[in-house]
């Protein structure tokens, strides 16, 4: 009588095929919700600058001179335009951390929009931030 030990073939290769099916769906998953956090840094930045700004105007009548320092800002690069009676704040994706082609702006009236230039899934939307892969405008 002969003792089995170990795997055969056909079982190791439905074992490497179950595995190969999970991550075919799971990689892609995993990296949408990474992105989806990292958006959120993008997102309060911008909501900060707003508020910042109107408290600017607020004080002084005129939206120059507010700070537009972001601090621990890792994902994205913050700039603003500004004039006395209007401003336009945006948001860049870094590129070394993955989130390439993601552009989020926001503006004195409260407008914000999404452009995603280049990337694959993503819808651009001039009236609100898209946070999610698909999302409609």
């Amino acid at each position: 009588m002969r003792i089995s030990r170990g795997f055969t073939l056909i079982e190791l290769m439905i074992v490497v095929a179950v595995l190969a099916i999970l991550s075919a769906i799971a990689f892609p998953q995993y990296t949408n919700y990474i992105q989806r956090g990292k958006i959120t840094e993008a997102t309060s930045s911008l909501s900060e600058l707003r508020l910042r700004a109107e408290k600017r105007y607020a004080d002084n009548r005129a939206y120059t001179g507010f700070s537009q320092a972001i601090d621990n800002a890792k994902y994205f690069t913050y700039a603003c335009v500004i004039n006395a009676n209007d401003f336009i704040c945006t948001a860049t994706g870094v590129a070394n951390q993955g989130m390439t082609g993601f552009v989020y702006t926001i503006n004195e009236s409260n407008t914000r929009a999404s452009d995603f230039t280049g990337v694959a899934g993503w819808n651009d939307c001039a009236t609100k931030w898209i946070t999610k892969k698909g999302e409609p405008c």
